[in-house]
């Protein structure tokens, strides 16, 4: 199936299980990875989800969910001998924090996890990998490594966003392929150095509520947070930034497979906008869900744009 690609991405995507008290759980697609991949498709991004999922009721739902914000499916693959991934979250309303289990809180039975592709379907897909102009993963495999080599090879931004290192060696070769690493402060500053990037690659180091860095050739810009207007729920808030700088990327024709700072320092303020937005908002996408993509669109390619959520004040 060959086509020209905005995005091609591949990670942590799983069913989001959420539990609140006083209210019956929901599902929504969930991940890092879905939540960056789905945002961009109902942005009309033309996506292609990459990804190793069971042929059950839940894998079902997930490719549904991709199919119905415009990405493309066909590289979704649904095998009959494992089950789906899911995740159950526990959410307090009142304080706006998430716990995270891959246990279920009902039957405390554990969960199907995720698993990465592996290096047969990553060679299945190697046309989105040959045509993308980013590719975006947020874990690591031989596999994944297999699609990273792909794409950088065809000349595409390889964006990496780890929130771990579980294998070390397989972190280095990642490293040395992407165009941008952003991770946690908090998370991985000590385990690594960027010294390991490769010439003209970007490192974006986040910081919470203190903004983030943006590291190039030992040049860094700091990036303030944006305040958020009213903050019921801070999840997915480094996703949509992330989501606004992959937006720009494209919007800018993703010329050069390791962009300079100074061309998406715009795109990140753009993502750092509407990840303030989305905080008014329950759920990852919570924005989407209340305004649609035409709103969040508005809030990328408008900076004097201001949401007012003041309507919303009643459902706290």
């Amino acid at each position: 199936m060959p086509m020209n690609l905005d995005v091609a991405g591949t990670g942590f995507t799983v069913l989001d299980r959420i539990y609140s008290i006083d209210e019956p759980p929901f599902e929504a697609l969930g991940g890092s990875c879905g939540n960056v991949l789905v945002s961009l498709a109902m942005l009309d991004r033309t996506v292609a989800p990459v990804l190793s999922l069971g042929n059950d009721q839940v894998g079902d739902d997930l490719v549904s969910e991709f199919a119905e914000a415009g990405a493309v499916t066909h590289y979704i693959y649904q095998h009959a001998d494992r089950a789906s991934p899911v995740l159950a979250q526990q959410f307090d309303r009142m304080s706006g924090q998430h716990s995270f289990s891959f246990f279920c809180p009902e039957t405390e039975r554990a969960y199907p996890r995720y698993e990465p592709i592996d290096r047969e379907e990553a060679l299945r897909a190697e046309a989105a990998f040959e045509t993308c102009q980013v590719f975006y993963t947020d874990r690591i495999s031989e596999g994944i490594l297999h699609a990273m080599e792909t794409a950088a090879a065809s000349g595409a931004v390889v964006y990496f966003e780890p929130s771990a290192v579980d294998d070390f060696q397989l972190f280095e070769r990642a490293v040395s392929l992407a165009s941008i690493v952003k991770y946690s402060a908090d998370r991985l500053d000590e385990l690594w150095s960027k010294a390991d990037l490769r010439t003209g690659a970007i490192a974006i180091v986040t910081h919470g509520a203190d903004g983030l860095d943006v590291w190039q050739d030992g040049r860094t810009t700091h990036c303030a947070a944006t305040a958020a207007p009213l903050v019921k729920d801070t999840c997915g808030s480094g996703d949509m930034v992330t989501v606004g700088l992959i937006d720009c990327i494209l919007g800018r024709g993703a010329s050069e497979s390791t962009p300079l700072v100074d061309d998406i320092i715009e795109g990140i303020k753009a993502g750092q906008r509407l990840a303030a937005a989305n905080c008014a908002y329950f759920g990852a996408r919570g924005l989407f869900k209340a305004h649609g993509a035409a709103v969040a669109r508005r809030l990328l390619d408008d900076p004097a744009f201001c949401l007012d959520v003041q309507l919303d004040l009643f459902s706290l």
